[in-house]
């Protein structure tokens, strides 16, 4: 219904009450009346009015925030609380460990070992720097069963100056080293000395190394960095060899991509004086190279493609050796799953340039009458896997194929080497079978290495690893003292904030070298040769040490744990059970 409607209704019945009034008036008896209502009233409900558009508010004082003020009427309240007095909580702080430039250590063991180191180094401004080492080791022998003197010595100084500025550094370097080692492997299963000729033989070989040479690197340039070094090395037999080489390195970047280029200019050269039943021997060998690589990034994959061109300019014993060699320089890597798995591969070659220095190195018992010659290692193709197992825990396993051309091996007889017997001439020192040549030859190796290292907590760590060869050759029988089997171990453990303790150990497989043996009744010929079988060893080393102080440690190192007697070289037993006692001593200027 709707209002209209109502108001129309209301003024009918307004108007018909008034007529009824007035009609009482009159005539108050009006008598009655029925009305029968035939329909019932049915209303309705119209639609709702509804707002089409969004009001809009033209009230801006509306919208403007009211400032409220509060006002606080306080008023003191008496109390007879009292809260108790509180201690702030105090944090452990770990104490600082003091930094020390200087140490001095001394050490003292059986077979009369003495072990003593100097390290010192001191900044004379905010860039410049000087230090110092000087090492010493040495032992006095008494091997079993060694007829000949077996100590030695071995004592170097290296000295240092260093130059630090925003834009690049440099150092230089001097050093000396003094050896000395004695020929103390005769043949006693294979050849028959009497105790008179015994007694004529010194053994003692003397080597001296001295050297000078830098380093200097730049920042933010595209000259990386540049190494240098002279060498002089010679001997008590008049042996002499010259040593010198320069790296510079140069890293360029062009558009998103790192080239490199390596630099290399070596030259070894150096003579064998005759002595004895052996002639003399000069050698010479200038190598340089340049090694241009190009690195590519792409999220995951890491590839450097690069190669290594040679140039080398010899001559051995008055004849010209001239050659030029190419060898691939290649590396890549690739993520699969993050750090967690990393899969690498490459293939590598260079030209190893050999010295008499480096041979010695290896093995002091080498005879001053050798032929040096670069190593050509022709290509190394190698295949593997390295990640982390866990996030304290590493592993690398790794595949390769290695080919190289005019490899060095040790012999103890060399048949370009061996004197011929002539009367009145006398036999040097180290011509009775108790000394190492060289022979050279090619060979592939197939070789799989496996690592893995543990970090367990900050206390303890654990590592091991192993190597696993197999080796081909071209003329020779065997590649002479190389093993195929070659694994090692250690555990290093800080037991509290003062102990200190590690173990390692190593196993080498067996090698095979080849002696000379003299004939009986003197036949012909006087002297043939004859393969022998070098037996594995295992040796277990460990060591203790206690932290007195910050500046004081003493130390207790046990080394052929197990006492084998074993050979490293042919003829040439090691010492036994070792032990050495000591302390070392950190301090500053």
């Amino acid at each position: 219904m709707t209002i209209k409607f109502q108001y129309k209704i209301a003024f009918v019945l307004a108007l018909a009450g008034f007529q009824a009034a007035t009609a009482q008036k009159k005539d108050e008896n009006i008598g009655t009346e029925v009305v029968n209502v035939v329909k019932p009233y049915t209303p309705t409900i119209s639609d709702a009015f509804k707002v089409k558009e969004t009001p809009v508010m033209e009230d801006d004082d509306n919208a403007q925030k009211k400032e409220i003020e509060y006002n606080i009427f306080s008023f003191p309240v008496a109390s007879t609380f009292t809260p108790a007095k509180g201690k702030a909580a105090g944090v452990k702080r770990a104490k600082k460990e003091s930094l020390y430039n200087n140490y001095a250590t001394l050490g003292a063991g059986n077979y009369g070992t003495i072990n003593a180191e100097l390290f010192v180094t001191e900044n004379l401004n905010r860039n410049e720097y000087v230090g110092g080492m000087l090492r010493h080791l040495s032992s006095q022998g008494g091997i079993k069963d060694v007829v000949l003197d077996d100590k030695y010595y071995d004592t170097s100084l290296d000295l240092t100056y260093g130059n630090r500025q925003k834009a690049y550094s440099w150092n230089a370097d001097l050093g000396y080293h003094n050896q000395v080692y004695n020929w103390y492997g005769l043949p006693l299963e294979y050849q028959v000395f009497t105790d008179e000729y015994i007694a004529t033989i010194d053994p003692q070989q003397t080597y001296h190394t001295f050297y000078v040479g830098g380093k200097v690197a730049a920042e933010d340039s595209f000259f990386r960095d540049a190494t240098v070094q002279y060498k002089r090395f010679w001997d008590a037999f008049n042996s002499a060899e010259n040593r010198f080489y320069v790296k510079p390195s140069l890293d360029i970047d062009v558009l998103d991509e790192k080239i490199k280029v390596d630099f290399i200019a070596d030259y070894v050269g150096g003579n064998f004086e005759e002595n004895g039943l052996y002639s003399a021997i000069d050698y010479n060998y200038f190598n340089v190279g340049v090694q241009p690589s190009v690195l590519f990034q792409r999220d995951d994959l890491s590839v450097q493609l690069g190669a290594g061109l040679f140039y080398s300019m010899g001559k051995l014993m008055g004849e010209s050796d001239n050659k030029f060699y190419v060898y691939p320089q290649v590396k890549a890597s690739y993520k699969v799953v993050g750090d967690l798995m990393i899969a690498y591969a490459g293939a590598e070659g260079t030209l190893k340039q050999n010295s008499y220095a480096d041979f010695v190195e290896q093995n002091h018992f080498m005879m001053p009458n050798l032929i040096v010659a670069p190593t050509d290692q022709q290509y190394d193709i190698y295949v593997g896997l390295k990640g982390k197992l866990a996030s304290n825990v590493a592993y690398n396993i790794r595949g390769s194929y290695k080919n190289e051309d005019n490899r060095a091996f040790f012999a103890n007889y060399n048949p370009a080497l061996v004197p011929q017997p002539q009367p009145d001439v006398e036999v040097p020192a180290y011509a009775n079978g108790n000394s190492f040549g060289l022979v050279y030859d090619k060979m592939q190796t197939v070789s799989f290495f496996g690592e893995l290292k543990a970090d367990f907590s900050k206390s303890v760590s654990f590592g091991v690893n192993g190597t696993f060869s197999s080796y081909s050759m071209e003329n020779l029988q065997e590649a002479w003292n190389l093993p195929a089997i070659q694994i090692g171990a250690d555990l290093d453990v800080d037991i509290t904030e003062k102990w200190y303790a590690g173990a390692n150990v190593f196993f080498v497989g067996e090698r095979k070298d080849f002696v000379a043996v003299n004939n009986p009744d003197f036949a012909d010929p006087l002297v043939t040769e004859t393969v022998v079988t070098l037996d594995s060893y295992f040796d277990a080393n460990a060591h203790v040490g206690y932290k007195y102080s910050e500046r004081l440690t003493g130390f207790l190192k046990l080394n052929n744990i197990a006492s084998q007697n074993y050979q490293r070289w042919v003829n040439y037993p090691v010492q036994g059970f070792q032990f050495l006692v000591g302390a070392s001593y950190k301090f500053n200027f």
